[in-house]
């Protein structure tokens, strides 16, 4: 025998042949298919979480919302024409007291004074570390239903609040693009009572 054939017939490297016959058999497939699947299978986890995160953040937002509206129109409406009435104050104070106690940053909302228009009060926010836009709080002393006979006016309450997508993150990662709502918004009235 030849050197040359000897060379072939025994190689230096017998694990790299070992390997190499792994590879052409059915494992090297499932390597293969676990390497294509698993970034699908990634986002698919990521995306149901993030998702499951948002909705539990906007059921939050719409309690507060809801709350708000409920403590507002309990309040009586002849102060409306003061710079911070005080069924505004109110609303206010449940949305900040019930962001915290949810652990919802409220982004510094306590800190500003309000814009006001007609008979809404809007406050924005977006201090101490908010995603995004931060938040937007927005009570309404005037708003009105329309029941078909007669016009009812009751206190509604509007939070946008800004919500960072993960689920994009990741998607973009792997070389996807994704885009969701960047806010959630939530609107909860009640009729005055005074």
């Amino acid at each position: 025998m030849t050197k040359l054939a000897k060379s072939f017939a025994a190689p230096k490297f017998p694990r790299l042949v070992e390997l190499k016959r792994g590879w052409k058999g059915e494992s090297a497939a499932q390597i293969v298919e676990f390497a294509i699947s698993l970034p699908l299978l990634v986002l698919f986890v990521v995306g149901i979480f993030d998702f499951s995160n948002a909705l539990t953040l906007k059921q939050r937002l719409t309690n507060a919302a809801r709350e708000a509206a409920r403590v507002a129109a309990a309040d009586p409406a002849n102060d409306l024409g003061s710079p911070v009435p005080v069924s505004i104050g109110d609303a206010f104070q449940v949305v900040d007291e019930y962001l915290i106690s949810e652990k919802i940053n409220p982004c510094g909302l306590a800190g500003g004074a309000p814009a006001v228009t007609g008979l809404t009060w809007t406050y924005t926010a977006n201090g101490n570390g908010c995603p995004g836009n931060g938040i937007t709080l927005a009570i309404n002393r005037g708003c009105t239903t329309n029941t078909g006979t007669l016009y009812l006016i009751g206190t509604c309450i509007t939070i946008t609040y800004a919500y960072k997508w993960e689920f994009n993150s990741v998607a973009n990662s792997l070389g996807w693009t994704a885009s969701g709502p960047s806010t959630l918004t939530v609107t909860a009235g009640a009729l005055n009572e005074n």
